[in-house]
């Protein structure tokens, strides 16, 4: 009976020990969510501006431009899948992954070659414990992205998206990410980034017209300009709202695992107790049953 108190309070102290670590995750993430959440805030404008000039561009002038020109034929589709460098975020990364699956699997079912790129470890560690290739991966900071990797991620995609078929390029562009709503709801969503079209969510009137613009130099050469800027902010606000979507996952994760923890906690103290009034109980048996024996003889 004492070695069954023993192993109660070791799971105890052991359980204590996570709902601290627990915890503190928890307040990491909440810090953490804030600042997310202003970096997805503060990047609507510049997407908005930049988005409202392409959509002017392309929607005022006849231009056949080779990133908004729809191929003849897509016989190879690139996907970017954008998941977590950590756990202990719930489902997070799960989902993510599950979407993408279901993605290849839809583009595989239509005839279309299949070029993976991932963002995260998460990713990285889920194709390579299947076996199945994957053309790069960026790992590093999946919580709090840096401009830099939008720039690198947009190289590499408009680089392959012009190479021909033939030298292993793609025709079309795929993102897998998740969208953050609120703190409560992120949504796994798939966007086609390439052949463009040009789409303006984050506008808050829909109503609003689009500027008028004399163009000079020509409409070609300022799409030229103007739609690298536009994928790059396509890409560095799709990773920002991965990342406040991830941290508001693991801050809820980190929270359920505590309030587990506690429930835990109160249900070894319980067994511990019944534990230790058995003992005591068998002892006084022991100690009556002892004096009767005497008295008797």
């Amino acid at each position: 009976m004492g070695a069954q108190i023993r192993v109660y309070r070791q799971k105890i102290a052991s359980t204590t020990s996570m709902q601290k670590i627990f915890k503190a995750m928890e307040l990491i993430a909440t810090s953490r969510i804030g600042k997310a959440r202003t970096r997805v805030s503060a990047s609507l404008p510049y997407s908005n501006a930049i988005t409202r000039a392409v959509s002017a561009v392309a929607s005022q002038s006849e231009v056949d431009h080779p990133l908004t020109t729809e191929p003849d034929s897509i016989r190879r589709a690139a996907v970017l899948v954008m998941t977590s460098d950590r756990g202990l975020a719930g489902s997070y990364s799960a989902s993510i992954l599950k979407q993408a699956e279901h993605l290849i699997e839809l583009l595989h079912s239509e005839g279309k070659d299949v070029t993976t790129y991932l963002v995260g470890r998460k990713a990285q560690a889920y194709f390579e414990f299947r076996g199945r290739d994957y053309e790069r991966v960026w790992t590093g900071g999946t919580d709090a992205p840096e401009f830099e990797t939008a720039r690198e991620l947009r190289e590499v995609l408009l680089e392959d998206f012009a190479t021909d078929f033939e030298d292993g390029g793609v025709d079309e562009i795929h993102v897998v990410y998740t969208q953050f709503k609120s703190m409560v709801v992120q949504e796994p969503t798939v966007i086609r980034l390439l052949p463009l079209e040009v789409v303006e969510e984050e506008i808050e009137s829909s109503t609003d017209l689009l500027p008028l613009y004399d163009y000079e130099p020509a409409p070609e050469e300022v799409l030229d300009a103007l739609l690298p800027r536009y994928i790059e902010s396509r890409i560095f606000s799709a990773l920002l709202q991965a990342a406040a979507s991830e941290l508001a996952a693991r801050q809820r994760a980190m929270k359920s695992a505590g309030d587990n923890a506690s429930d835990l906690i109160k249900k070894y103290t319980r067994l511990r107790n019944n534990a230790r009034q058995a003992e005591i109980t068998q002892e006084l048996s022991e100690i009556v049953a002892g004096a009767d024996a005497l008295n008797a003889s």
